[in-house]
């Protein structure tokens, strides 16, 4: 039997929050399968906060509770989260699964997750004592790791509303379909005035937490695509360098190698 209480709106979420020692529940897809004993669940699917796509000036803002489905259904929702969310499993996990259970479960292996990181992604927290918004890197401290209080809820992911454009998004799995992710890559590039304003790449399912390393990155802001092209090489063994792999399914080296083909096939689709 599962124990719990759901919530009808926000307001009464963050007072159960507070009040119990409860794990909060939307979609349930992670939470189902580890089958915890003697929890007590705060159930969120019917709170219409956290149910919302909206976007303002500057983001756009998916509610912690919306679903991959509902995500693939809105005008919206930028086009590369659209691609990664469409790889998350099978329709029926797509229709329960939510954004803020992706990032709830802590995982480097989540699909919704390296978009934002990638995107630069900020995530607001609320709690009965108020709010804070969280760089979605700063949110993530290690596996099952998170800078989350325990009255606190994911309300909303904040994608930036411009700039992901242009991307490269590849997820390496075991099968063609319903794959967890050996080794996961996405890569956003923008230029203007024939100078470069980002060139950001992120890794999934290959450490504790995604990997992007934003001081590699700064190395070709500014530059044009034939001066970056010329700092190619070095960009790579900079990367090459960094990164230390742990082994899942397949080997560290074997990660390796496949983030490294991944970043050089990015960058080479945008010229450099």
């Amino acid at each position: 039997m599962v124990n719990g209480y759901v919530a009808a709106s926000l307001k009464e979420a963050l007072e159960i929050r507070a009040a119990h020692d409860v794990v909060p529940y939307a979609g349930g897809t992670d939470l189902m399968v580890e089958n915890r004993k003697g929890v007590e669940y705060l159930f969120l699917s019917k709170v219409p906060e956290l149910k919302q796509i909206a976007v303002d000036d500057e983001y756009v803002r998916i509610g912690a509770a919306v679903t991959f489905t509902e995500a693939l259904a809105s005008a919206d929702v930028p086009r590369l989260m659209k691609e990664a969310a469409s790889r998350i499993a099978a329709p029926a996990i797509r229709n329960a699964g939510t954004f803020g259970g992706n990032l709830g479960n802590g995982s480097a292996k989540a699909d919704s997750v390296l978009i934002e990181f990638v995107a630069d992604a900020k995530l607001r927290l609320v709690s009965k004592k108020g709010e804070r918004i969280v760089d979605v890197d700063k949110f993530y401290l290690g596996r099952k790791k998170l800078d989350l209080a325990d009255d606190e809820l994911i309300a909303e992911i904040l994608l930036p509303k411009q700039g992901l454009e242009q991307y490269s998004y590849e997820k390496v799995g075991g099968r063609n379909a319903l794959a967890i992710s050996r080794v996961s890559f996405a890569g956003v590039f923008a230029a203007e005035g024939g100078r470069i304003t980002n060139v950001a790449a992120a890794f999934g399912a290959v450490a504790d937490t995604v990997l992007r390393y934003k001081d590699i990155e700064a190395t070709l802001l500014g530059k044009t695509v034939d001066e970056a092209k010329a700092l190619k090489e070095d960009y790579l063994k900079a990367y090459a360098d960094r990164m230390v792999l742990t082994r899942g399914r397949v080997s560290a080296e074997y990660r390796k190698t496949v983030c490294m083909n991944l970043l050089r096939d990015f960058l080479t689709k945008f010229g450099i």
